[in-house]
């Protein structure tokens, strides 16, 4: 998920391809780029750019998991749209096979940082090239031999880059210096985290966090000590978070129901959870 200062709400579909769009004080998401558009398939996660006016947003081919959507782009790519029109702007290529474009941040830098679960790499998006590199790799991004790696990923205040890993559930900081990564340390969570999936920073400064396992949490961080404060719980398999207003908005993606983990049927309509800010249970 991702949204704009006025509330603007937008969600991908990975099953069906295509990005939905809730305005403000709107009860139903509406299809805004259609399935296919601009070379894109399954969409993971989107991420808006106000100040450059553009919408970014991570497009893999999941046929060889068969989940088909319409078109026949191979690959992961990061696509760039027009924040207001909907208009493709930007293609971009994974480098090689065997990725998984997942989430997306734009630096202070100006620069788009994106996460790679299928291998251990985080790359970047030149915001005068547009040209996709490798940024930077580290033996603490690697994926398990089933399932996912890096996932969601997101500046803090202190300038320095935070990721997380999907299925091991690390909390990650990469130090920066200059615009340049000097190391990465991994964090101490005050207690063990569940399928780690979408992080943004707060307008406060801090984070929210998804567990896939049904939370929204709030991320306090102190040196490598991190306060894990549960906003909300019982949540339908959470993907993705943003906050507009003081309101953290989740999407509840199901994604198990897909993957035959659980019955198959998704619980209809799927929803975008409105979570106001002061409210907090305990963990």
């Amino acid at each position: 998920m991702t949204s704009l200062s006025d509330g603007t709400l937008f969600a991908g579909s990975l099953a069906s391809g295509g990005i939905f769009r809730a305005k403000p004080g709107a009860a139903q998401a509406e299809l805004w780029i259609k399935p296919g558009t601009f070379g894109t398939r399954s969409i993971f996660g989107v991420f808006a750019d106000e100040k450059a006016g553009l919408l970014w947003a991570c497009s893999n081919d999941l046929s060889a998991r068969g989940i088909s959507t319409p078109g026949n782009a191979t690959g992961s790519w990061i696509k760039g749209f027009d924040l207001h029109t909907g208009l493709g702007l930007i293609s971009a290529r994974f480098p090689g096979d065997g990725n998984l474009c997942n989430d997306s941040t734009v630096g202070p830098d100006g620069a788009l940082y994106v996460t790679n679960s299928a291998k251990p790499q985080i790359l970047r998006l030149d915001p005068v090239t547009r040209k996709l590199t490798i940024w930077l790799t580290s033996p603490l991004f690697t994926p398990p031999k089933t399932g996912a790696g890096l996932d969601g990923i997101a500046f803090g205040a202190d300038g320095n880059l935070y990721v997380d890993t999907f299925n091991t559930a690390t909390l990650l900081r990469v130090v920066m210096k200059d615009g340049r990564p000097l190391r990465v340390e991994r964090l101490r969570p005050s207690r063990p985290l569940v399928l780690a999936d979408g992080l943004r920073r707060t307008s406060g400064g801090g984070f929210l966090l998804i567990e896939g396992a049904g939370r929204l949490d709030r991320m306090a961080i102190d040196g490598d000590d991190v306060q894990i404060t549960t906003l909300r719980d019982a949540l339908l398999n959470p993907t993705g978070v943003t906050e507009t207003n003081g309101t953290a908005w989740v999407s509840e993606g199901q994604l198990p129901r897909l993957f035959g983990q659980s019955p198959p049927n998704p619980v209809l309509p799927f929803r975008l959870v409105a979570v106001p800010l002061a409210t907090q249970q305990t963990p």
